[in-house]
């Protein structure tokens, strides 16, 4: 059984104090659970302090990026070392932001996927396509294109620390969402492609996220889909109550 995760990207959002409200809010609509995991991506500035807010719970703290390397001349860039050294265990790589505003290649955000991984961190992998590729029905090329190329020298032995986040472009901060047949259509398609890159048995353990305007009046239908094992949530994720309202999808 995937164990789900919920993980809350705050993007370029929240002060220090800020964020250190908002991690504690987000901290108390939460409960010891079995079946699911909570994830934080604040920004890089307030890494440390959410980090210490929730000290004594089992949220996990992520970072919204990753170098490849642990130091060195990379300037605007965070380390593996760093989010460590702030309490994150986590790296979110490839988000559609990063594609497309800052036109981080493929070749790229493997070698950020393997950076992450290499210092032992749980990376989230992001893809999708824009609407002009779904409009003209390139989907599942762009998806498996992102994902190959993404995962390329990426061991199966490290595959337990991947989490793959489908996002499709056109819904992301627009309001629109992927039907739940569309968004379980295309995890599908990318649990296929996992098991064709390494073996059944891996491709079943992979979780697999929808992020694209994800709210509380739909993750139980979200969540209800076989292949779907969680959310990355953008916007929703500011509002303690509606991503709480998500956490506890049921």
């Amino acid at each position: 059984m995937r164990k789900a995760l919920i993980a809350g990207n705050w993007k370029m959002h929240t002060t220090v104090v800020e964020a250190c409200q908002l991690a504690a809010d987000v901290a108390k609509t939460c409960s010891d659970y079995t079946d699911r995991e909570v994830l934080l991506a604040p920004p890089y500035t307030v890494l440390s302090e959410v980090s210490h807010v929730i000290n004594n719970t089992s949220i996990i703290i992520g970072s919204q990026n990753i170098c490849w390397e642990g130091k060195g001349a990379f300037t605007g860039e965070i380390s593996p070392v760093m989010v460590k050294d702030a309490g994150g265990s986590a790296a979110i790589v490839g988000h559609s932001e990063r594609r497309h505003i800052f036109m981080e290649t493929n070749e790229l955000i493997n070698r950020r996927v393997k950076g992450a991984l290499a210092f032992g961190l749980m990376t989230i992998l992001c893809i999708g396509e824009t609407l002009d590729e779904r409009d003209a029905e390139k989907t599942f090329v762009i998806l498996e294109e992102q994902v190959r190329k993404g995962l390329a020298d990426v061991d199966g032995a490290d595959m337990d620390k991947i989490v793959i986040a489908y996002e499709p472009v056109w819904a992301i901060g627009t309001g629109k969402t992927a039907s739940k047949e569309q968004a379980q259509e295309a995890h599908a398609f990318i649990r296929e492609l996992i098991e064709q890159l390494y073996e059944k048995n891996i491709a079943e353990q992979t979780r697999i996220l929808y992020g694209g305007s994800v709210k509380p009046g739909n993750v139980d239908e979200l969540m209800a889909q076989t292949d779907i094992d969680g959310a990355l949530v953008g916007g929703a994720a500011l509002d303690a109550d509606s991503f709480g309202r998500i956490i506890n999808f049921e």
